[in-house]
């Protein structure tokens, strides 16, 4: 019969050429096309991440407890043992050591090529020479972003954005593709040093967490994929649990490094081993802060590593404070909803323009720059120069790098205090705004001009093919409208104006990123000031009530953004009325395999499906005592690379038979187990061999996690997340002959919302229902 000879058949074969990008890789039959969207569980499993499209799977944190696990688990040795625990927490005391040396690295470079920036341009302002101090200025920050943005677009993609929306997907489950290599790495170095000394509205915080995770992930596979160090300790990390618990620590010692809070970055299941990475974080940055408190470190002094010491400023509050407190709180969460739904706006306008390829990415970048220079060099202009106050606790005024009353056009004996605050690092602004004890340094007009100026670059610089963190953008933004806050008081409140913009910063945070503990925890250390504790946590509740009101955070709306198959903690109330049995209804039918299976059908299953994992099937098994007749048995699940592996090894048997262990141990090792390299394409399989048989007992995993198909949706996804599962069985309520042993598998993929409502049309419907 001719191939496609049939007119519907070739409609068929159309429509699974056009339907192709649109399948979930696991959840394709062997020959079958899906049906329509509307009858089957089908979600992209291609993501953007930078400019490149990419396949998207889930990684395997579960145990994989076939016979050669068992084998190797009960012959250690205390010995390897001992070896497994002293490399664990070597290696976390690596990632931390690096993360550390890396971050002061990031730290000295943006505070010396800033500076002497800086400088330059004060010297041009000291002599009028407004117009060559404009085109410097400019200048300089152009080739800054330039450089930033060549290597994200042209080298790692990835490496653009902050990447901790790609950190919490692969916490979370799922493999992001390309993340956390050693071009990434170099890239996101670089990238971050260029863009934040350019004066950009973005920080480095996002950056060092991505970095640390890198860290974190070559070290645990023994270097870059092309040259990997063949260590037989590394090999005990070859595995997706493992390394998943390393780039915990990796991100950890990040938020660390970020804030110089190791508490803040120990909030995980993994305590003690990230405790001990954060706190080697801190020896290493405490280490170079008393060196360059000396003047070794060139412009660096005291600057740099964020700390806003309010320690002593007397922290005084009463029962009435508790108003603007609130209201502190009730703004953080709706400008953090506001701005949420604005940043998702722009962000998918410059997905559309960075789709268009690479020079639009890079003009898109440079054009942001320009502009961000021209305004912090310009507004300044607009504003009265401040006579200098004899109280003042600093010099008045100051023309070097950094300083609280920066002179810029004013004659002597006054300061530009919109100078003070734009042409400066970011992390000298947030220091400056949040500076205490200074109730008439800043004019109102001058900090509502830069409330409304880093809005407007906190929407439009995040996006960009440059390396950006948003947490200073944020703090920057609150700190503003919190202080203006403050002088609006007046009189009427006890706490400082300085406090009033760490509480609008920490507002805006909650009100855009939801977090509350950690965020708690990293401002406590932050501002070193226990007395802000109680006040603190008051205006995070409030922001992060108000803000969950309208929107997602900004973190979900970006992982969504970029397609990325992130489960939630909680699943949705309208899921407890759907069982995993109807799920499983709407996905073709499962494929299985037999005990001893022949060559060929396992080659045409992995030629004819994008499946990680099938169920192994043993017919007319005896059943324990008690049961006369004949059953299937449920041995267990084996995964798609253990099939390519056996491809490999030619691992074929003559007849029909089951191995003994010796046979297996022989041909195999716990540790090519481990691995999930190989591709079918990648093996060729003869004629004669396709006749021949493989024996796949040994190599499944016979203890996989299961659910009756009665069971809720929403108990099944809790399961699923909680334990870090790539596949989950759906077992039958009922025992009947004929009937299989599994119904199906669920994935990843089949359990997010957006793919069971698209499914079950009429659960959106109970959905809005239940809103109302």
């Amino acid at each position: 019969m001719e191939e496609n000879s049939n007119p519907v058949a070739r409609a068929t074969q159309a429509h699974m050429e056009a339907d192709e990008e649109e399948r979930d890789p696991e959840s394709n039959s062997l020959q079958q096309p899906l049906l329509k969207r509307s009858r089957t569980l089908s979600s992209s499993p291609l993501a953007l991440v930078g400019a490149k499209v990419s396949h998207i799977e889930s990684l395997d944190y579960e145990i994989n407890e076939n016979d050669l696990f068992k084998h190797d688990w009960r012959s250690r040795s205390k010995v390897q043992v001992l070896q497994y625990i002293f490399l664990k927490w070597s290696l976390a005391c690596l990632v931390g050591l690096l993360t550390g040396l890396i971050a002061t690295l990031i730290n000295l470079a943006v505070e010396n090529i800033a500076g002497y920036k800086l400088l330059a341009v004060v010297s041009f302002i000291e002599k009028d020479r407004y117009l060559q101090g404009f085109l410097y200025f400019t200048g300089v920050n152009f080739l800054l972003t330039l450089v930033a943005a060549v290597l994200c677009v042209c080298f790692a993609p990835t490496a653009a954005g902050p990447g901790i929306p790609e950190i919490k997907a692969y916490l979370n489950g799922v493999d992001t593709p390309n993340m956390f290599g050693a071009t990434t790495l170099i890239v996101k170095i670089i990238g971050s040093i260029g863009a934040v000394a350019a004066g950009l509205d973005l920080g480095k915080e996002g950056p060092l967490v991505h970095i640390g995770s890198c860290i974190a992930s070559l070290l645990g596979q023994g270097g870059p994929d092309n040259h990997r160090i063949k260590w037989q300790w590394l090999r005990y990390f070859n595995n997706d649990r493992d390394r998943r618990d390393l780039i915990t620590c990796g991100s950890s010692s990040g938020v660390c490094a970020a804030f110089r809070a190791p508490v803040g970055g120990v909030l995980s299941a993994l305590l003690w081993r990230t405790f001990f990475s954060t706190a080697v974080v801190v020896v290493v940055l405490r280490a170079f802060i008393e060196i360059c408190t000396s003047g070794k470190c060139g412009l660096f002094g005291t600057g740099g590593l964020i700390m806003f010491d309010v320690s002593n400023v007397p922290v005084r509050y009463h029962v009435m404070d508790i108003i603007p407190v609130t209201l502190i709180g009730i703004i953080g969460g709706i400008l953090g909803g506001l701005y949420n739904h604005i940043l998702h706006k722009v962000l998918r306008l410059y997905n559309l323009i960075n789709q268009k390829g690479k020079m639009h990415k890079l003009l898109l970048a440079l054009s942001v720059s320009v502009f961000t220079s021209v305004c912090q060099y310009c507004l300044p202009f607009l504003v009265d120069c401040k006579a200098c106050d004899p109280s003042f606790p600093e010099t008045c005024p100051t023309n070097g790098r950094s300083g609280n009353f920066k002179q810029f056009n004013c004659p002597n004996g006054h300061y530009n205090d919109l100078a003070t605050l734009l042409l400066t690092t970011n992390d000298d602004a947030v220091r400056n705004i949040f500076s205490s004890n200074t109730p008439t340094e800043f004019q109102p007009s001058s900090i509502l001009i830069f409330f409304i100026l880093y809005c407007i670059l906190g929407l439009i610089t995040f996006g960009i093919a440059v390396p950006s963190g948003l947490f200073l953008p944020i703090i920057l933004m609150g700190s503003a409208y919190g202080r203006l806050l403050g002088m609006a008081m007046g009189s009427y409140t006890n706490i400082d104006q300085g406090l009033y913009a760490v509480l609008g910063a920490a507002s805006l945070m909650a009100g855009s990123m939801r977090m509350t503990v950690s965020l708690c925890v990293i401002f406590l250390e932050l501002t070193n000031n226990l007395l802000l504790l109680p006040i603190t946590m008051i205006v995070l509740l409030i922001a992060k009530t108000v803000g969950d009101s309208f929107n997602p955070s900004i973190y979900e709306i970006i992982l969504e953004l970029k397609g990325l198959p992130f489960l939630d903690a909680h699943p949705e109330p309208w899921m407890r009325t759907l069982t995993v049995g109807e799920l499983i209804d709407a996905k073709p039918p499962v494929i299985t395999l037999s005990g001893i299976e022949k060559v060929s059908q396992i080659v045409d299953v992995l030629r004819n499906t994008t499946h990680n994992g099938f169920p192994v099937l043993d017919e007319g098994v005896v059943p324990p005592s008690g049961l006369a007749n004949v059953a299937t048995e449920l041995h267990g699940l084996i995964l798609r690379a253990h099939l390519v592996l056996a491809l490999k090894k030619k691992w074929f048997l003559q007849e029909k038979r089951r191995t003994e262990e010796w046979e297996v141990r022989e041909k195999f090792s716990w540790v090519e187990l481990a691995e999930r390299e190989g591709k079918i394409e990648e093996v060729a399989v003869t004629s004669e061999e396709m006749e021949m048989y493989i024996d796949l007992h040994p190599l499944t995993n016979t203890t996989p996690y299961t659910v009756i198909e009665s069971m809720s949706v929403a108990k099944a996804m809790v399961l699923f997340r909680q334990v870090g599962l790539r596949h989950l069985l759906v077992v039958p309520k009922y025992e009947a002959a004929g009937v299989s042993p599994v119904v199906g598998i669920l994935t990843r993929q089949d359990l997010r919302a957006f793919n069971i409502l698209t499914a079950f049309p009429h659960l959106e419907r109970s959905k809005s229902g239940q809103k109302h």
